[in-house]
């Protein structure tokens, strides 16, 4: 365990008398964050190559993105939809126009995004498609995270999400991800509304598809008259080396769930883009959210969207990824504590031996002991996915950290 002095312990006490038990942290109590640092009550200076699960694809309080939360939040924060607002319908051009979509539907969490494609997915299979009422069928890939509401644990794999919670929403199949051959087997039915897919299973391990399996699952969606759904929460915002995930394949999603990294980590904000055909059967009253499209939001997410393009961060994290994953793979050519690296751009994750009972929580909290946070997923991947803004200089710091305690291991 890290040592830690007596404010920390105090203030993690304090979480653990006072919390729920959901979650359980590296032992680090942190206060401040700049760019791709973070430092702990203490003072101690981390390097967070988490980036809050990429929420923070532009680096810790960027100030731009601040400076418009601050100038916002002086003049109005919440009006509620039930009035227009001055910014949402210049932040709805904006993002649309952004990504190529006819219309957004803002939302806050992630979840809320996730929860609101399935909803528009059978609305659109009911008035468009033409499927009888309440026969739609939504299919989903194997090793998903999409949150933890229950409409969307319905269609989780991993028993930590799903066990205790049942029962679950009906009308949801699973395919094999990466698995072309399941999904159209599946899709086939003529009662399908919709596919909804991570480009890259972040949650899962950082799980990077065939080359080829994108443009499958559009063609096959195509064909069979199929909503292809997009969460690109984790995986867009330029997190792997594009603007968007799906950019590496050439395909357009027809509902594009966005999340995270659309604040730069400052508050929660959410979209769910898609074009009229889909967007449009749902009507006044049928689906909203009391913060969703808030005038704070949206001046965060236009200002936190033109940050990723004007400091081009996917090609950063592009050239970075490239860079990261050639130095592990050199690390795991020296040691049998790694046995595979995988990623793209700046989302990347090792998968780590156990060597006598030494584990991957144990590796991050040694990573932590020499100034770089990560956290494991699934017991033995350690996903590393720092703020896109990261230099070469410092990629080949915390590479040098990575190194040495693997290495001790």
């Amino acid at each position: 365990m890290i040592d830690t002095m007596e404010k920390s312990q105090r203030l993690m006490e304090l979480e653990e008398n006072y919390g729920a038990h959901n979650y359980h942290p590296i032992p680090v109590v942190l206060e401040k964050g700049e760019g791709v640092f973070v430092w702990d009550v203490e003072g101690k200076r981390y390097f967070d190559f988490l980036s809050a699960y990429s929420a923070v694809n532009q680096g810790h309080c960027h100030p731009r993105i601040i400076k418009a939360l601050t100038t916002q939040a002086q003049k109005l924060t919440l009006t509620s939809r039930a009035f227009y607002s001055s910014l949402l319908g210049e932040y709805e051009k904006y993002i649309t126009e952004y990504f190529g979509y006819d219309k957004v539907l803002p939302m806050n969490t992630g979840v809320e995004g996730d929860e609101t494609a399935l909803k528009l997915a059978r609305r659109w299979a009911y008035d468009v498609k033409g499927v009888p009422e309440n026969k739609a069928k939504l299919v989903f890939a194997k090793g998903n995270f999409m949150g933890r509401t229950l409409a969307v644990i319905s269609a989780s794999t991993d028993p930590s999400s799903y066990k205790g919670f049942g029962p679950f929403m009906p009308g949801y199949e699973l395919v094999d991800y990466n698995n072309l051959d399941a999904l159209e087997q599946s899709i086939k039915d003529p009662n399908t509304a919709a596919f909804v897919v991570e480009p890259i299973q972040g949650e899962a391990g950082v799980i990077v598809p065939d080359e080829g399996y994108l443009k499958g699952v559009r063609d096959l969606c195509t064909k069979y008259n199929v909503l292809f759904i997009a969460d690109e929460i984790q995986t867009g915002l330029a997190r792997t080396g594009k603007m968007l995930a799906c950019d590496h394949a050439g395909v357009k999603p027809d509902i594009l769930i966005l999340g995270k990294a659309l604040s730069g980590g400052v508050l929660p904000v959410s979209a769910v883009l898609a074009n009229n055909e889909i967007m449009l059967t749902i009507k006044a009253g049928e689906h909203g959210s009391t913060y969703g499209g808030n005038p704070l939001a949206c001046a965060v997410a236009m200002e936190a969207l033109k940050v990723l393009k004007d400091e081009k961060l996917a090609e950063n994290a592009e050239k970075m990824g490239i860079i990261f994953r050639e130095e592990m793979n050199k690390l795991k050519a020296e040691s049998d504590v790694i046995t595979t690296v995988r990623g793209k751009g700046l989302l990347n994750a090792i998968v780590i031996k156990e060597k006598e009972g030494k584990t991957a929580w144990e590796v991050c909290v040694k990573l932590a002991e020499h100034g770089l946070l990560a956290k494991p997923t699934h017991g033995d991947i350690i996903r590393f996915a720092p703020p896109l803004v990261i230099t070469k200089e410092q990629l080949m710091e915390c590479v040098a950290i990575i190194r040495k305690v693997i290495l001790s291991f």
